[in-house]
């Protein structure tokens, strides 16, 4: 039953992560810079599984051998991260303050359509998950009133 917490509770974890990604990239989608280097580029976290395996043998339990759910996922990690490598926009604005000395304007390369459905499917992820923690809690409170 515990491995039904962990594997939710990770999942809410990266979920969270995804979030806060996503709200950064939309706090910074419209983000001026005058060059290249300087202008924001979008995040994505990259997600990884953690195999039933590495579970066991690092909470001390018998050995992976013994399981008969070993390379089973077991949850999930946030694993970094990453900067998008689609092109940033370059727009020639020449009165702006951060123009260069061509008349052009850096912005990020933030799709807030993209954004906007990256947060509408993490926000549901996250519900998701918290359902099945509170179906989880249920079956536990109802199997402890069968022994009574």
């Amino acid at each position: 039953m515990n491995r039904i917490f962990d594997i939710a509770g990770s999942a809410m974890t990266a979920q969270s992560v995804r979030l806060n990604t996503v709200a950064s990239n939309l706090a910074n989608a419209q983000s001026a810079a005058s060059s290249v280097d300087q202008v924001y580029r979008a995040r994505q976290p990259v997600f990884h599984a953690i195999q039933q395996q590495a579970l066991t043998e690092q909470q001390g339990g018998w050995p992976a051998w013994m399981d008969e759910n070993a390379g089973a996922g077991a949850g999930v990690r946030v694993a970094g991260i990453v900067e998008s490598d689609a092109p940033l926009e370059r727009r020639y604005e020449p009165g702006h303050p951060l123009a260069d000395g061509e008349g052009y304007v850096y912005y990020p390369n933030v799709n807030v359509v993209e954004q906007m459905t990256d947060m509408i499917s993490a926000s549901r992820s996250f519900q998701v998950n918290v359902e099945l923690m509170q179906s989880a809690k249920t079956m536990a409170q109802r199997l402890l009133t069968l022994g009574q």
